[in-house]
């Protein structure tokens, strides 16, 4: 059984605490095994690296790192601002998302 989350691959989020704290970033992937989600721009790591095809050069290459999903808020696509998540049955007893702030679906 897969757990549930309250955030998906393509959502607008902002990081609420941590080293990261107030970035704000797309979510790139989600693993929900380890209940993190690798977020653009935030989190970045140094990688050193051999001179291989990808990197010709070869270095330190910056890297986005995971981020745990309670460190991450959704930001509510009509007000812009960090919300909270319900879950509700729209109008074709389908199981949608919507923001708590706004009332609004999340598509």
């Amino acid at each position: 059984m897969q757990k549930k989350i309250h955030i998906k691959k393509g959502d607008s989020v902002i990081v609420i605490t941590g080293e990261s704290k107030g970035q704000k970033g797309r979510i790139l992937e989600v693993d929900r095994d380890k209940n993190r989600a690798i977020v653009e721009g935030v989190n970045l790591v140094s990688k050193h690296t051999k001179p291989n095809t990808k990197a010709p050069q070869g270095g330190i290459l910056k890297k986005e790192a995971p981020v745990h999903l309670s460190n991450l808020m959704l930001i509510d696509p009509t007000t812009g601002k960090p919300t909270r998540v319900g879950k509700k049955l729209n109008d074709n007893n389908k199981l949608v998302r919507y923001s708590k702030k706004s009332g609004e679906e999340i598509k």
